[in-house]
């Protein structure tokens, strides 16, 4: 599961000889390859009395993707491994503690709340694939344009352009009190009616102050049918009628099903077969 920005992420590996037995080693090092390319080298221990296995501790620093990579020296063994790394402000449309209430979870039992964070994560994708963003957050995008009337933004609603800034030398920038912008629709034109002149790169906040009750219902909805499938048997019973959890096809650039009954809560226009 992925650990929390500036949380320490505790890195194991075992060494083993070529006939595969677990070996101590003469030499070992790790190293983690950050995001940005960067590279850093915790101090690794061979705890007593346990032979073969390593460990490090490496406090994380960056979001993103990390490879790990750990060399040994007398046996010559190689190991390679990813770790991943939420932002500070992860995109959750829910709350750890509403999602565990939803899910029938007791809040004193943290046995499994990384992988709800995970599945309110996912939930949370499945939600904006269909609304756009709900979690606020901060964009910025390219746009290879010549001169235009208007601006789409791709990831509206659109609650404030930040920057309008030229991707070219001695291109024009627009500081945002020159700018119109319809936020649900993402639109940025000139004040003046002008033409904004391109390439750009426009700055954004994307999201909404307000969640409203139809989006939170179907993220229930489908956090409930996310941990049901992944989880059988686990806590989290669904309760509801089966026009509830009857589920879409594997939805295109999301990759899974959802219930329909979200997505009618979600997109009133795209009524799911067989639903009224």
């Amino acid at each position: 599961m992925p650990y929390d920005l500036g949380a320490t992420a505790r890195l194991t590996a075992q060494c083993r000889d070529p006939d595969g037995t677990l070996a101590d080693a003469d030499t070992a090092v790790v190293t983690v390859t950050l995001p940005d390319g960067t590279t850093a080298t915790p101090a690794v221990v061979n705890p007593p009395a346990q032979t073969g296995q390593y460990v490090a501790d490496y406090v994380t620093e960056q979001p993103g993707r990390h490879t790990v990579r750990w060399l040994f020296g007398g046996p010559a063994y190689a190991y390679t491994d990813v770790l991943d790394v939420r932002p500070e402000q992860p995109p959750a449309i829910l709350s750890l503690r509403d999602a565990k209430e939803h899910l029938n979870i007791s809040l004193a039992d943290v046995r499994e709340d990384d992988e709800i964070r995970f599945w309110i994560n996912a939930t949370t994708s499945a939600v904006e694939h269909f609304t756009g963003p709900v979690v606020v957050r901060q964009v910025t995008e390219d746009h290879h344009v010549g001169m235009v009337q208007a601006l789409a933004l791709r990831r509206p609603p659109v609650l404030k352009v930040m920057a309008v800034e030229p991707l070219l030398d001695g291109g024009p920038s627009y500081p945002p009190d020159w700018l119109n912008v319809d936020g649900p629709a993402g639109i940025v034109t000139r004040r003046d009616g002008g033409l904004l002149h391109g390439p750009v790169r426009v700055s954004y906040t994307a999201g909404r102050l307000l969640i409203a009750d139809n989006i939170t219902a179907a993220a229930r909805l489908i956090l409930q049918h996310l941990w049901r499938t992944q989880r059988p048997g686990r806590s989290g019973a669904l309760a509801g009628t089966s026009d509830d959890y009857s589920v879409t096809e594997p939805i295109p650039g999301l990759g899974y099903a959802i219930p329909n009954r979200a997505v009618q809560m979600l997109d009133p226009d795209r009524q799911p077969p067989g639903l009224a």
